[in-house]
């Protein structure tokens, strides 16, 4: 449970004792032009456990208090904090002062700027413990809540910075000249965050401040807390130390439709990163490029793991079983798996006996790796429709109660496999063509062909996909190897015999093709994606007749 203060104007102190009352309750207004602002209302975070113990209770809450912001029940011990909400004059606020302050933050250095960057993963270690609370009320599982702390220490990693710096300015001399490529900030990126992880996804702001931008963050009003502590608490103090002007940075929770409409419509915002599902994004990309904004799209995965004969069987059971982490609703978790048949029956019960420890619980128990799934009809629309085409269900397939007993009425469910015999009408099946976004995982086993045509057709059906994240493989064949990193184009990242959805450095970390990442989807690095390239020549004493026409 959050009971910190932190930085952000509130209700008290981070220290209880100092002002007499029960507890800490975090509270955050709108943060615009380096202030905290009024908003108006207030949104209500109840603890995730809160929702397993006493839904009733949660939910009667978070209504009092809306209604009633000085009711009792913000005494409560479920209630871990409050955010304000804004309307259509708080996030027009949000977007003037970014752009008020875009000038002169573009011209401070990049040195100085890509600094900021360091200090961002200083910070985040010095308080993970405190970062990991706040998903954890969230309801992430804390290992899972471990594994996006590490893959923002990756993004942020002395390697990466690096290499986002040496993209940023390049120098060559020639015949006199001083040569720059160099890539000049956007000027304002408003980000909006997804409601699966608001938080880590609203710290990819930082490598658009590094480039030179301001910016603007939406605060998803369903699960707003978590943002707000990472823009308000974590990066704004970061941005003084480094003298950046006010309105660098601002954050506002707000209705999703209300705030995407006034930031396309605004003259005053440049790109607008959008995380979301794929047929919502590819709608908004439309609208953005209609009014002159570069949308930065980050929508649905599907992604394949492959599995060739030979490989390592326990790791790539292992890898699968990521599937399942957050009961399949991160977007870049493993979606379906294709094997060679002579390793099908090997692989499908190694995958059946690793699932076993993928259990439910509360989000703090170190061993949970799944999320309570408030709405699951459509799983079981899926399921259904698979097993009715022929699919053979290998495991699970329920709804379970926090303890893993089977329940018709349980907030979780099962880790469910399924076997797809056949691969030319695999993608008949909605498991296997679209994300499902649930812990449902489709193992499809092609018919016996010779190696060469097995190997062709897998790396076809890899391209064929409609999205196009990450994609892996399992191999010890080197030609096998060789054939998937010449030929396979689907997709922003390819790993082989690793985990599928960890983090490394240099690698982009985001962005991908297809329903993935729009018209102009690639794997990007958010950095770069909100800034563009210009070439510069600084030259001396040099003729331009001459320059052209030669002496």
């Amino acid at each position: 449970m959050i009971l910190a203060g932190g930085k952000a104007e509130g209700l008290s102190s981070a220290n209880p004792g100092e002002t007499g009352r029960e507890k800490a309750l975090r509270s955050y207004k709108l943060y615009i032009a380096g202030k905290d602002v009024e908003g108006d209302g207030w949104v209500y975070t109840v603890s995730a456990r809160s929702l397993l113990e006493d839904v009733f209770t949660s939910v009667s809450l978070k209504r009092a208090l809306e209604q009633d912001p000085e009711s009792e029940a913000k005494h409560h011990p479920y209630v871990v904090g409050r955010c304000a909400i804004a309307g259509d004059n708080g996030i027009d606020l949000a977007s003037e002062a970014a752009a008020a302050a875009a000038p002169e933050w573009a011209a401070v250095p990049l040195e100085r700027r890509m600094r900021l960057g360091t200090l961002f993963r200083e910070e985040l270690i010095r308080r993970q413990d405190e970062f990991l609370e706040m998903l954890v009320a969230e309801a992430h599982p804390v290992k899972l809540a471990r594994w996006e702390l590490s893959c923002l220490l990756q993004v942020y990693s002395e390697e990466s910075l690096r290499w986002y710096r040496e993209r940023m300015h390049t120098e060559f001399e020639h015949n006199g000249r001083r040569l720059i490529v160099r890539r000049q900030p956007d000027g304002v990126v408003a980000f909006n965050p997804p409601q699966n992880a608001p938080a880590p996804s609203a710290a990819l702001a930082v490598l658009a401040l590094m480039a030179g931008n301001s910016v603007v963050v939406r605060a998803p009003r369903s699960i707003a807390l978590s943002t707000m502590y990472v823009i308000r608490d974590v990066v704004a103090p970061l941005l003084e130390e480094v003298g950046a002007p006010p309105g660098v940075l601002n954050a506002v929770c707000g209705n999703p439709k209300q705030t995407l409409d006034r930031w396309v419509e605004s003259p005053l915002i440049q790109d607008i990163f959008y995380i979301g599902g794929s047929q919502e994004g590819l709608r908004f990309q439309e609208q953005c490029v209609a009014n002159g904004k570069k949308p930065i799209l980050e929508l649905a995965g599907n992604d394949g793991i492959i599995v060739w004969e030979g490989a390592n069987i326990k790791h790539a059971a292992e890898a699968i079983t990521e599937s399942f982490y957050g009961s399949g609703q991160i977007c870049m978790v493993p979606n379906y798996v294709l094997v060679h048949p002579n390793v099908a029956e090997e692989l499908i019960a190694e995958v059946k006996e690793q699932v076993k420890t993928v259990r439910p619980g509360y989000p703090e128990d170190e061993d949970v790796l799944l999320s309570p799934v408030r709405r699951s009809e459509k799983f079981f629309t899926l399921l259904n429709q698979a097993l009715e085409n022929g699919a053979e269900l290998i495991t699970g397939g329920q709804r379970t109660e926090l303890d893993g007993t089977p329940s018709e009425t349980g907030v979780f469910l099962q880790p469910t496999v399924v076997r797809v015999d056949g691969l030319a009408g695999a993608r008949k099946y909605d498991v296997v063509r679209h994300e499902t976004f649930f812990p449902l995982l489709p193992i499809v086993v092609p018919e016996a062909a010779p190696n060469d045509e097995l190997l062709a057709n897998f790396i076809d059906f890899v391209n064929s996909n409609e999205y196009g994240l990450r994609n892996s493989l399992w191999a010890r064949s080197a030609r096998v190897i060789n054939a998937f990193v010449q030929r396979v184009t689907n997709g922003g990242l390819l790993k082989i015999n690793d985990s599928h959805i960890g983090f490394l450095p240099y690698l982009p970390s985001h962005g991908g093709t297809g329903l993935t990442g729009g018209v102009y989807g690639e794997a990007n690095y958010p950095m770069l994606k909100t800034s563009h390239i210009q070439g510069v020549s600084i030259a001396h004493d040099i003729s331009p007749r001459e320059a052209v026409f030669g002496s």
